[in-house]
């Protein structure tokens, strides 16, 4: 069974899909709704909607206050993530673009469960911020390998 924070994520997607990749909804709306507090909607938002994940959520906050979700498409596919990838990557960071790449079916899921596998902390044990400084380099060599997608020298 999925957890309150799976059927949300999922509401607020259809919406997004709905809205032509926008959507404006006001957060108590959302926490009556799903019959939670105001907190776990946020939860899910800062969570599931990251830019990486190819999101941009803008809230205004007060009475009439909103949330927009904005679905940020691949214009030239991956070559728009290599060029948000600095000289260091979080975990997070790492995965919410691969799940993006899923997402958007580029990989499939035995390649993503393989990428994660390969930029995990639990693999790269070391310390930070060397852990970060390399998950970056071996995320960029993975993309450039998987996708032949020509190497920019730094």
């Amino acid at each position: 069974m999925a957890s309150l924070t799976d059927i949300i994520e999922a509401y607020i997607l259809a919406l997004v899909e709905e809205g032509g990749g926008v959507v404006e909804i006001q957060r108590a709306y959302l926490a009556e709704y799903f019959n939670c507090v105001p907190s776990q909607i946020t939860y899910v938002l800062s969570s599931r909607f990251q830019p990486e994940r190819g999101y941009i959520v803008e809230s205004k906050r007060g009475g009439g206050g909103y949330i927009r979700v904005v679905k940020i498409e691949l214009t030239d596919g991956v070559t728009d993530i290599l060029k948000n990838v600095g000289k260091s990557l979080t975990q997070g960071e790492a995965y919410g673009y691969l799940l993006r790449l899923f997402d958007e079916g580029l990989v499939d899921e035995k390649s993503l469960k393989m990428m994660q596998a390969v930029l995990s902390r639990d693999t790269l044990a070391l310390d930070l911020p060397h852990r970060d400084w390399l998950r970056a380099r071996i995320f960029k060599a993975l993309l450039h390998a998987y996708f032949s997608v020509a190497e920019d020298k730094e």
